[in-house]
């Protein structure tokens, strides 16, 4: 049975509503209208996206907003996609350095149209961006690839600060939320990504309120850091549509204090875990948690 969502919970989403309202989120959606470039912020709907407008953060999309996959909690289209836009490097270089970014996320729809899973195109847009503003930190918060090696080799070729991708849910929740993934796929991408680079961090997170025990979150938790995972995000999701998977629990803010708590006693080297938090959530405060914890342990 669907979950009513709380009092509290519609107050913090009706008060980031309100942040898209102002002059600087007007003018990071001016910018990104004018360079016809998506966001996640956008196409995902994601609540945060006035406070992190109003930061100077954004997510861009890349490879347009059409995914080839069909997950049952995610509002991004699913159609057929078109080809890669050639341009569209250079347009998100512009854009980081116009709105004046110093911590860029790039995540994209699943490309599985595409021989690398759009791998090069990923590693152009990073490219790209450095070779404007080479002081910008990136993370690309990439598709499973479909398990193709030599596809996460090119991204991490290309130098980025994280390199993060999502495990969404349990195990146990896969086959029915998330539809063409696999979990150990998964895994083995973000234990891979580690493994030949293991100075660049390693980020992944996860959705409650899907229908998830408590104990299946923790051996999550546990098999994310087994595959050396730094870096963790947790948050509560929200159905797009009444078509979409239904919301089963709106968990406390303090549960997700205590996963907050948990995972850094496990071994993560930075946890953003709440509410209204998503992958790419402060991303640049996260990553500059893990240098300091890095830093602290050498």
């Amino acid at each position: 049975m669907t979950a009513q969502i709380p009092q509290w919970l519609k107050e913090m989403i009706g008060k980031n509503k309100a942040a898209l309202r102002t002059q600087r989120a007007l003018a990071a959606q001016s910018s990104l209208d004018r360079r016809a470039l998506h966001s996640v912020c956008v196409e995902a709907r994601c609540p945060n996206r006035g406070e992190c407008f109003n930061c100077g953060d954004a997510t861009f999309m890349i490879l347009g907003g059409i995914c080839t996959r069909g997950c049952k909690f995610c509002a991004v289209t699913k159609q057929t996609p078109l080809p890669p836009d050639e341009n569209e490097p250079e347009q998100v270089a512009k854009a980081v350095e116009e709105w004046g970014i110093a911590y860029a996320v790039l995540t994209s729809p699943t490309r599985d149209d595409l021989p690398d899973g759009g791998a090069e195109h990923f590693a152009r847009v990073i490219g790209a961006i450095y070779a404007l503003t080479p002081q910008v930190k990136t993370e690309p918060l990439v598709p499973d690839f479909c398990g193709k090696k030599e596809s996460l080799e090119k991204v991490l070729q290309a130098g980025p600060s994280v390199l993060a991708h999502n495990i969404e849910t349990t195990p146990a929740l896969y086959e029915r939320v998330r539809v063409g993934a696999d979990y150990k796929r998964s895994l083995d991408l973000l234990a891979h990504s580690k493994k030949v680079a293991p100075h660049i961090f390693t980020k992944s997170g996860l959705m409650l309120g899907l229908g998830e025990t408590q104990d299946q979150v923790k051996a999550t938790l546990q098999d994310l850091r087994n595959s050396g995972v730094d870096l963790l995000t947790i948050g509560q999701y929200l159905a797009p549509s009444k078509e979409h998977h239904p919301v089963l629990r709106y968990p406390e803010p303090q549960e997700y204090k205590m996963w907050e708590e948990y995972a850094l006693s496990i071994g993560f080297l930075g946890a953003a875990c709440g509410p209204l938090v998503r992958s790419s959530y402060r991303a640049g405060a996260l990553y500059k948690a893990a240098v300091l914890s890095r830093k602290l342990s050498e």
